[in-house]
């Protein structure tokens, strides 16, 4: 049988060697045609220009990132736009604000003259937006008066601040953007970072600023004194004698025997003074609820230094006869 060549499946040096030539012929001329069309003129596109701003920073801080270009139409010779669009060797276009707090934004329109003359030889067609926003506030020094924020410490079991709380000193100085400034709406939280506080406190606090805040705002004072008594309340409870008002000799209660009884809060500075005290359940015939026959309980007397007053039952049956 005759023998057949297998094919190894490999290009001829010759064919490889031909492909290259090809390929090199469609590279160079591909290179000639776009180097001859950038040297062309009245080319036109869209570029996102660089922008910077320039205005007195020891007056005026932006309280939001500037925006840092802005889409204009152009036209001109091809090297030149290829430049513009990938921002090669491109110095940004510098935007003067003399008083940037007056207003938040600036029309393109006021920029088309100074903008036209700095791109040349670029010819500048047009801008796509009608303006450029921006927030730059004026940098003010304001005193604030003294705030505990009540997220950060906690009070013990049954324990109340009594009074107020003092600050020393009393306010703070704080500089910063007039718009964050006005968000303190004149308080300045202090964070005292306390848990179950069950006696009197007094402890310089070091003052804090938000994370978010810290790169616009800063503080004068570095602490503050703070002072507060507290109140610590015990609980107690007592039996009440049943005192009947305006009672009709037909009425009775549904339970004669009933003994109520009271919880409640006392300042643990006043216990020797409720020893002495005798509570009544206040039944007035006058105050019950005719739908149901009931009379609520109403505990006398009711002195300051005790709250959270519960009594069991809360409320009592009449009996008619």
């Amino acid at each position: 049988m005759p023998e057949t060549k297998k094919s190894s499946g490999r290009i001829s040096s010759k064919r490889l060697s031909n492909l290259k030539v090809v390929v090199l012929c469609v590279a160079a001329a591909t290179t000639f045609w776009v180097l001859n069309a950038l040297n062309k003129d009245n080319y036109t596109t869209i570029v996102d220009y660089p922008i910077a701003w320039d205005f007195d920073e020891s007056k005026y801080m932006a309280v939001k990132p500037l925006p840092e270009s802005f889409p204009i139409q152009i036209s001109g010779n091809g090297w030149d736009l290829l430049r513009k669009y990938f921002k090669l060797n491109e110095p940004p276009f510098i935007i003067n604000l003399a008083e940037p707090s007056s207003k938040n934004f600036i029309l393109t329109s006021d920029l088309k003259r100074p903008l036209g003359d700095f791109i040349t030889p670029t010819t500048l067609i047009g801008t796509l937006e009608d303006s450029i926003h921006y927030q730059i506030d004026k940098i003010e020094t304001r005193k604030l008066d003294l705030a505990i924020d009540t997220t950060r410490y906690s009070l013990g079991k049954n324990v109340e601040i009594d009074g107020l709380i003092s600050f020393s000193p009393s306010q703070v100085t704080v500089k910063g953007p007039s718009s964050l400034l006005d968000d303190f709406g004149g308080k300045f939280y202090v964070a005292i970072n306390e848990n179950r506080i069950s006696q009197n406190f007094q402890k310089s606090v070091n003052l804090e600023i938000e994370k978010k805040l810290a790169d616009f705002i800063s503080l004068e004072e570095e602490s503050v004194e703070v002072s507060f008594s507290v109140i610590q309340y015990l609980e107690g409870n007592k039996r009440l004698k049943i005192k009947k008002i305006n009672f009709p000799r037909s009425v009775t209660l549904e339970d004669e025997e009933l003994t109520p009884m009271i919880t409640y809060l006392i300042d643990a500075s006043k216990v020797t003074e409720i020893k002495d005290v005798e509570f009544d359940a206040i039944l007035d015939y006058g105050k019950r609820n005719r739908k149901d026959s009931t009379i609520s309980i109403e505990v006398r007397p009711n002195p300051s230094y005790i709250k959270e007053i519960k009594v069991e039952p809360a409320f009592v049956k009449l009996k008619y006869e």
